[in-house]
């Protein structure tokens, strides 16, 4: 019994620094990168330039502000951009559904890309049901939303010169790699530990109905359970290992991106949100319903190519 724990405990700290080691060299300069985009105004000029474009879909332009942030980093700092522009509830509620629809894009993209999804198919499927998502948004909501207005943080006028600004930059980078460090490790930990113990196999068994309903392959229960709480980049390492070792096939882990594009961190991102006032039936419902539509549809798509090529055959 202590013999095979010890065993499990081994395999998940190896696992767990593969992981984090793949997710900092991909996420230090990416993140770094961005402080220099916003340091230099780079980012407020295309807002603005994406003005006319953030209209057609009921948004200000400084929204595309909250958008890029989410792109090219994650839901905190989307909302920390949001919560320092006037927005009304109706805009929060839009951006809310495009930014949990895309964001951390590199990041997840990479590992989608190592789990055999194409890259630019992951992108745009992502931000293109982001922005039909917005536009659908736009035409449903009540329009008594747009009167509702939430509160504005002061941004602070006193300029800050660039070695501040960087220092509060490697301070906010250092809190998120040790939260990273001890969400993965703890992640790899408990995964070896159910399946030393046969404990995932049950658990898979448990939620395969609900896969079933997804579209999704049986295996993908606890990649599902995984990613919903904790979220797709911190749940990379299994993601990964469970292609590399066999356990999941890449048409399968294929299907399953398709899905966790529209519907991942189902806990957190939705808590951080309503927080912040979104309303809890508008982060979940058409996430659902946007998770359920793209993955029917590739799996129509699938069917519809594996028959065009059996009749060029016959």
């Amino acid at each position: 019994m202590i013999a095979r724990f010890w065993s499990a405990i081994k395999k998940g700290v190896v696992s767990g620094l593969t992981t984090v080691l793949f997710l900092f060299k991909v996420m230090i300069p990416v993140s770094f990168i961005v402080f220099l985009l916003n340091w230099f105004k780079i980012i407020p000029v295309v807002a603005v330039i994406l003005e006319p474009f953030m209209k057609l879909f009921g948004l200000p332009g400084e929204a595309a502000l909250v958008f890029i942030s989410s792109i090219l980093l994650n839901i905190y700092s989307a909302i920390a951009v949001m919560k320092t522009l006037p927005l009304t509830l109706h805009d929060i509620i839009i951006l809310a559904l495009m930014c949990l629809t895309a964001h951390n894009m590199i990041v997840e993209t990479l590992v989608m890309k190592k789990t055999g999804s194409s890259a630019l198919k992951m992108v745009t499927l992502r931000i293109g049901m982001a922005f039909l998502t917005a536009f659908i948004l736009n035409i449903l909501l009540p329009q008594e939303l747009s009167s509702v207005k939430t509160g504005v943080v002061t941004a602070s006028t006193t300029a800050q010169t660039f070695i501040p600004a960087l220092q509060v930059w490697a301070s906010s980078l250092i809190k998120l790699i040790v939260k990273i460090i001890v969400l993965v490790f703890g992640i790899m930990l408990l995964q070896e530990i159910l399946k030393e113990f046969n404990i995932a196999e049950k658990l898979s068994r448990l939620f395969a109905p609900l896969m079933g309903f997804f579209g999704l392959s049986k295996e993908t229960s606890i990649l599902w359970i995984l990613v919903n709480t904790v979220g797709y980049a911190y749940g990379a390492g299994i993601i990964i290992k469970s292609v590399e070792e066999g356990t999941m096939t890449k048409v399968d882990a294929d299907l399953f991106n398709h899905h966790a594009g529209m519907m991942h961190s189902l806990f957190e991102d939705t808590f951080l949100f309503i927080v912040i006032g979104v309303p809890i039936i508008w982060l979940i419902v058409p996430r659902v319903i946007l998770a359920l539509i793209v993955v029917w549809l590739e799996r129509l798509r699938r069917l519809y190519v594996r028959n065009m090529f059996k009749a060029s055959v016959h």
